[in-house]
């Protein structure tokens, strides 16, 4: 695989659908579940740990199919969404840098929302710097902190996010 500082949305559905990092290996889910449309910043070094950090935006759409649902009449998009979006990243992270293995969440230390995605947001960035990658015996583990903003304002703060990706 071709390590890109970045990646399109066409890239993401490719993650998705098992190409990127090959057959059995990390994906990303597919929409609807697939919470951001680019990463726009991937590199080995740098973050607050200087361990690596991800990057990435979902263009927000007054049609995007949670705010029917939750709740009706009073438009937000799940703060769960917002989490998942981390976790996502965290794994897509773990199968860029190579390491083999189907990825899942393994939890959160804490979460704290101070503000919400509502359909008059025009951005949601999410920024991930990772904090510690464990490798053992055909597991992977990535221990990450992560931030959602919306519309450059800070509203939700995620620590000790924990991805595994297991053979």
């Amino acid at each position: 695989m071709n390590k890109k500082s970045s990646y399109n949305y066409e890239d993401l559905i490719s993650c998705g659908n098992g190409v990127l990092f090959g057959p059995g290996n990390a994906k990303l889910p597919l929409p609807p579940m697939l919470m951001f449309d680019r990463i726009t910043n991937i590199k080995i070094n740098g973050g607050a740990f200087n361990k690596g950090i991800i990057e990435a935006e979902l263009d927000i759409k007054e049609n995007m199919w949670f705010f029917d649902c939750h709740f009706k009449n009073d438009s937000v998009m799940p703060g769960c969404l917002g989490l998942d979006a981390m976790w996502q990243l965290v794994g897509f992270y773990l199968g860029w840098l190579g390491n083999p293995g189907k990825g899942r969440a393994l939890g959160v230390n804490s979460v704290k929302f101070t503000g919400e995605v509502l359909k008059n947001i025009k951005i949601a960035k999410y920024e991930v710097d990772m904090k510690r990658i464990l490798a053992k015996e055909g597991t992977t583990v990535g221990l990450a902190n992560g931030i959602l903003k919306a519309d450059g304002k800070k509203i939700y703060s995620a620590e000790n996010l924990k991805v595994g990706l297991f053979k």
